[in-house]
């Protein structure tokens, strides 16, 4: 149910909206397709979700989600990576899509 606009307030269910301010953007430069426009132009993208501070869920609903996803947070937040795509456009839909 992401939002097709990256960069955005990110609605996960009908009841549950985790806001912009929430989430950090990080880019470098993709290893994928794209030739010789891949090393000059950073369109591999991060999101990073701060989990253990969110006040966007429930507290019920974030402690099942940090037991559960303890093995893939750093410090607490997760971090979805995406570098499919040649365009970063395209990756930060990509990377809020799977958050």
């Amino acid at each position: 149910m992401a939002s097709d606009l990256p960069g955005g307030d990110l609605r996960v269910t009908p009841a549950v909206l985790i806001p912009a301010a929430e989430l950090r953007w990080r880019f470098s430069r993709s290893s994928g397709p794209g030739g010789q426009n891949v090393n000059t132009t950073d369109s591999r993208v991060e999101l990073v979700f701060d989990l253990a501070a969110s006040q966007a869920l429930p507290s019920a609903l974030r402690a099942r989600a940090l037991r559960r996803l303890e093995g893939r947070l750093v410090e607490g937040a997760l971090v979805v990576a995406a570098s499919e795509h040649r365009s970063q456009w395209q990756n930060r839909v990509a990377a809020q899509r799977r958050l």
